[in-house]
């Protein structure tokens, strides 16, 4: 051991030696790549606003000018923007350009070289790139890039390579110890071991048998070693994940080493109903399904859902699952079974007559009966025994979705304590006022209070939650975490944005957007060049379809040339039409389509109707062609939380064409201001809006879409799915290592 020792000591001097070595040589070469790509990223910004930044200096707009720079420079890392018209000339610049930067001397930064500068606030890198037009033959953009960042991953590359080296010299450690010990020892028992599979690191216990009990502690802290840094690695570099299904299989063999995971929601993602002697196959139209259908293709775990077709009791083994996709299954359905009474009182009573009124604040006023408070208790009682039956261990992963099962995640911790409980929440959260009209609000909240990890879509939300555990609870609220303790469970409130699949499938996208558009007009009796707006909703109060028929009715009468040259195709899904409220709104959605049509379609006779308005179901590859076909898609919902058809119209549109009209009461436009966003109880805006979009340059739609798609891509469905995932796999982690450090050394 002593020759062991005098081994291992000078390896590990020598290789921090040589790890700290390099590290210039590190710094270095990161400063070069930076640069590098850098100056890349500062052409390609440059040739991107070079055709709006001549529109705006043709027309003298300078004070527009500013702004287009401030809007720009919201960028992370892009610290300033410029422009001079010639040398002699002020520059015309956000406020962050720096003193040193004068048009006059711009030549300087022009020369080859890394063309760095010194600030307060850390090392800047200059960009000058040629901008001529008429007025300016001379003209000069500036782009200045903050290079702090670069800084921060040097720190992190040296981190890297002296973990690196430090891991390295304990593997070589450990491995002389082991084979000195093998030799001093009864090598030949530890070679019949190891032949038999009984590795000292894969079996510490069987170290000790051999005599061996001083490689426990070694291959144990070894182990644990190399988890946290491949687990902070990770986490770092969450934003280079190139986020797909197969990043999050990887997620699941890895951070959770294939973890059971379940799904639990009321709406099913495929229901099954008989059509005469056959079974058709339905996906229903859903935004919770749309999100969620591609993660459980991902991690092929189990769905449990409300059977609600005709023929899903048809379909089912013995124990109620069925395997799905039908043509290729990838993951199990769990259909649980409801009675009329049950349905009526926990879906359409107390979760859409009661919480869903309540928590969109739609102004219309939520219903709460106690028997659909019993009827709702009783259900999510029996989605938790459905858990608890077809979990394979004894800490599964729920992901329990939406306001249906609210009560779903206390029970889950009282059965299965060890569990972790995803909860999201896909509605909003409305502040504490208007949610002390639930009777019910304590019981309520305690019960979302059982998750591990409580999501919503914005941090709007995620702030009212708290606010209203904060005003009703007896909880513990730590507000710079976000996290709450109640009876001794602590739960993360965390905002995770939710998305689309992405790229779409292949099906959808395999016809030409212009065939697409020649389609939608030929199915709908319109002339070629006829202009079409889209709206794609369920038939809910919420989504502000009146408040969209009303916009039009403006648009034309401001805007009369648009009369016979354009047209809204309403696709209205029908949905709870057994409840009164969806009943009356559908009745007032019709008239109102037919006494527009009647004022401006002249009764479809000679010009064509301004409403088309299709209440029916449209399966995805119909939903894809009028988001590909048209001119514009019009979001106009009162009250979301997300809105799932606005990141559908951004992804269905790689011919870059296509306006994006978008109501600021949805969470899609904190993140996607390059729509035309619109208060939708606004009349005169909408239309004017509306005006826009018909008249917009393609070169602006590009523009405008060119960013949308870039942010939908990298903010996909699979890195919504995968942060959860990996926030649980964190906490997993980390209650492991409290259970192991408050064990026997």
């Amino acid at each position: 051991m002593r020759l062991s020792l005098r081994f291992v000591l000078p390896l590990l001097l020598v290789l921090a030696g040589i790890a700290y070595a390099i590290a210039p040589l590190v710094d270095q070469l990161t400063l070069k790549w930076f640069v590098r790509d850098l100056d890349i990223r500062a052409a390609l910004i440059a040739n991107t606003i070079q055709e709006p930044l001549q529109e705006q200096l043709a027309a003298g707009k300078k004070a527009k000018i500013g702004a287009f720079f401030a809007r720009i420079t919201q960028d992370e890392r892009l610290y300033a923007v410029g422009y001079c018209a010639t040398d002699q000339s002020v520059a015309l610049a956000s406020r962050a350009l720096p003193a040193e930067i004068l048009c006059s001397d711009l030549t300087r930064w022009e020369l080859p070289g890394d063309h760095l500068l010194a600030s307060s606030q850390g090392p800047l890198h200059v960009a000058v790139k040629p901008m001529a037009n008429e007025l300016s033959p001379t003209g000069k953009l500036v782009l200045i890039h903050d290079m702090s960042f670069v800084t921060r991953r040097s720190e992190e590359t040296k981190r890297y390579v002296f973990f690196f080296f430090m891991a390295l010299a304990a593997v070589v450690s450990l491995i002389t110890v082991v084979i000195a010990q093998l030799s001093w020892r009864g090598w030949l028992a530890g070679m019949r071991s190891l032949l038999r599979g009984e590795g000292l690191l894969r079996d510490p216990a069987a170290a000790a048998k051999m005599g061996m009990p001083e490689f426990r502690p070694i291959a144990r802290d070894l182990q644990r070693l190399v988890r946290e840094l491949e687990s902070e690695h990770r986490a770092r570099d969450e934003s280079q994940i190139t986020w797909t299904p197969d990043a999050l299989r990887a997620i699941l063999h890895g951070e959770l080493r294939g973890d059971d995971v379940i799904v639990v929601s009321n709406r099913e993602p495929y229901i099954h109903q008989r059509r005469g002697d056959r079974i058709e196959v339905q996906r229903p139209a859903s935004g919770l399904v749309t999100a969620l259908e591609p993660i459980m293709r991902a991690c092929s775990g189990t769905w449990i859902a409300h059977g609600s077709g005709s023929a899903d009791r048809d379909v089912v083994d013995r124990h109620d699952r069925v395997g799905v996709p039908p043509e290729k299954p990838a993951y199990q359905i769990r259909r649980v079974w409801l009675s009329a009474e049950e349905e009526a009182g926990y879906y359409y009573g107390f979760a859409n007559e009661g919480l869903w009124p309540l928590c969109h604040i739609a102004h219309v006023r939520p219903v709460f009966r106690s028997s659909d408070w019993a009827h709702y208790v009783a259900v999510n009682r029996k989605f938790a025994k459905a858990v608890v039956s077809e979990s394979r261990t004894r800490n599964p992963i729920v992901l329990v979705q939406d306001y249906h099962l609210a009560l779903l995640p206390r029970m889950i911790h009282e059965e299965l304590p060890n569990a972790t409980v995803i909860t999201f929440w896909h509605i909003p959260w409305p502040n504490p006022e208007a949610f002390a009209i639930c009777p019910w609000r304590q019981e309520i909240l305690a019960g979302l209070l059982g998750s591990s990890i409580l999501g919503f879509h914005t941090q709007f939300h995620c702030n009212n939650f708290v606010d209203t555990v904060d005003r009703f609870m007896e909880a513990r609220v730590d507000r710079e975490n976000f996290t709450v303790t109640f009876r001794g469970k602590s739960t993360a409130v965390r905002r995770y944005p939710i998305s689309v699949d992405w790229p779409p499938a292949a099906e959808v996208l395999e016809k030409p957007a212009e065939q697409c558009a020649a389609d939608v007009r030929n199915l709908n009796t319109l002339p070629a060049g006829h202009r079409i707006c889209i709206g794609i909703d369920r038939l809910d109060y919420t989504k502000g379809i009146l408040e969209r028929f009303r916009a039009v009715e403006r648009l034309l009468e401001l805007n009369p040339e648009w009369i016979g040259r354009f047209s809204l195709i309403q696709i209205a899904a029908p949905t709870r039409s057994s409840i009164d409220e969806y009943q009356s709104h559908e009745a007032q959605v019709r008239a109102l389509a037919v006494r527009i049509n009647e004022r401006f379609g002249r009764g479809g006779r000679d010009l064509p109707l301004p409403i088309l308005l299709k209440v029916e179901h449209h399966d995805a590859q119909q939903v894809y062609e009028y988001y590909r076909g048209a001119d514009c898609c019009f979001v106009s919902s009162l009250h979301d939380g997300m809105n799932l058809v606005a990141k559908e119209f951004v992804a269905a549109r790689d011919d870059e064409r296509g306006v994006l009209i978008l109501s600021q009461f949805t969470g899609a436009a904190r993140e996607l201001p390059e729509a035309l966003i619109v208060n939708p109880y606004d009349t005169d805006q909408c239309a004017a809006a509306l005006h826009l979009a018909l008249s917009m340059p393609a070169a602006e739609q590009r523009d405008r879409m060119r960013l949308m798609r870039g942010l939908v891509a990298e903010f996909n469905v699979y890195r919504w799915a995968g942060r959860m995932l990996l926030d649980a796999a964190s906490m997993r982690q980390r209650s492991h290592l409290v259970e192991a450090g408050g064990g026997p050394a």
